[in-house]
């Protein structure tokens, strides 16, 4: 394949129908023919859409688009971007096969939610296809560096792909294949615990596409493909490694102002208004505002922004609030979550939206760029004469937080980690054929 970023794409969750069809337009052989969007169409066994993934899958194979390596291999991963800061940073991290271990033995730990449809589209599609198309982003902690410093001195001089994502972040994968290596790597990991940074759903599905081998076949070998999953593993001490915040536009069913919408708030929080010579300088002073209050160590601080009125506020917790029944019913370990303060605090003790209407009446849409959520904003408040659009700014969920949370067993609210950037899907693919090889194409 020439130009490989013709043919690559984001994870199947993350494209949406607008950027299928351009993803289709650029390639025929573009992987969202193989890893499928999720439609929301309910998932049947033998589905025609599952059969013709396939059909293309084993197409691609005999036609040499698709090759598998011939002999085992780990792979270091590297991606140069540009943080929405504006700073260069490169993010390191490798794809190898993991073992699948059960959330109950504690290897392998989750910190989001999932849900059934999603995770019955996926298992039709693996179980179908015989194939993992999207990697699994996961964490693990090692604060030497110790695995990427090892892959990247034994690495191939030459990487067998680079490519660039839609935003323009350049993606190169090297092949490490030295026996000793490999096996040093695997030992490295022997005793370390991996935390879900992105992909609950596609791991989760590996889990079912597993029982449901072994429901056909209860030999099924401790080596057989289904027991492993292509996992993209970054250490959290990796200086790349970024977690960006993933603001709330809310689209209220009611009129308020921004006064009616502060007073509302400040029996649970302090309130502060401020103010910008426009539009972005204000979003952008309140971010500012809201960062320092994190980095000072205080209680939660959110942004509101009033697009129809174009005003600002800064609402930070107050401290008696985290007593109240509401807050007290979660676990420690997530009270100090911005996205908890914003989903419990105010949309359901504020507002009382709770998180099934919000999911039925589609009243919020997340945004992890800031710009497009002030548009979409803005252009809400002008269209739509019925309702409020307002806009919430959350800071980043911290690494430290999302592996405390895990640690604990807990599980975060709905979009409250956006790690960035997105792995590409179609560097590798993960074959579940049982021929007694965890190799990757």
């Amino acid at each position: 394949m020439k130009n490989l970023d013709e043919v690559l794409t984001p994870p199947y969750d993350v494209i949406d129908e607008k950027a299928g069809d351009a993803f289709l337009k650029k390639n025929p052989h573009s992987m969202i023919q193989l890893d499928l969007r999720n439609t929301g169409q309910k998932a049947k066994e033998g589905s025609d859409r599952y059969v013709a993934a396939h059909a293309r899958f084993d197409g691609w194979q005999d036609e040499g688009i698709l090759i598998r390596d011939d002999k085992p291999a780990m792979y270091l991963y590297s991606i140069d971007y540009l943080h929405p800061s504006g700073k260069k940073m490169t993010r390191k991290g490798l794809v190898s096969l993991v073992g699948l271990a059960d959330f109950s033995e504690g290897i392998v730990k989750p910190h989001e939610q999932t849900f059934a449809g999603v995770i019955q589209d996926r298992l039709e599609l693996m179980d179908e296809c015989g194939a993992q198309f999207s990697k699994v982003f996961s964490l693990y902690s090692d604060p030497r560096q110790e695995v990427i410093t090892l892959l990247e001195k034994n690495r191939e001089q030459e990487p067998i792909a680079v490519a660039k994502d839609p935003d323009g972040n350049r993606h190169t994968l090297w092949r490490v294949s030295d026996p000793d290596t490999l096996e040093k790597v695997s030992r490295l990991f022997a005793d370390k615990s991996l935390y879900i940074a992105d992909g609950h759903h596609r791991y989760t599905t590996a889990l079912a596409c597993r029982e449901r081998a072994r429901a056909k076949n209860p030999e099924l070998g401790e080596d057989s493909p289904y027991n492993f999953i292509m996992m993209y593993l970054c250490a959290c001490e990796d200086p790349g490694l970024s977690v960006l915040p993933t603001h709330r536009l809310l689209n209220l069913p009611s009129r308020i102002s921004a006064d009616e919408a502060a007073s509302l708030a400040k029996p649970s929080f302090t309130v502060q208004e401020i103010s910008g010579s426009s539009r972005e300088s204000l979003v952008n002073a309140l971010l500012s505002q809201m960062d320092e209050l994190s980095l000072a160590g205080g209680p939660v601080a959110l942004g509101m922004y009033h697009p129809g009125e174009d005003r600002g506020f800064i609402l930070q917790v107050r401290p008696e609030v985290m007593n109240s029944d509401i807050v007290a019913e979660r676990a420690g370990v997530l009270q100090g979550l911005d996205v908890v303060a914003l989903s419990d605090i105010l949309l359901q003790g504020i507002f009382h939206l709770d998180h099934e209407q919000c999911v039925r009446e589609h009243l919020i849409t997340y945004f992890s760029d800031v710009n497009a959520a002030l548009d979409a904003a803005v252009k809400k408040s002008v269209d739509d004469s019925e309702s409020t659009p307002l806009l919430f700014l959350l800071n980043p969920t911290r690494v430290s937080q999302v592996t405390d949370v895990a640690d604990q067993g807990e599980i975060m609210p709905h979009k409250s980690t956006y790690f960035y950037p997105k792995i590409l899907t179609g560097l590798l693919i993960n074959k579940l054929s049982d021929d007694g090889n965890k190799e990757q194409s």
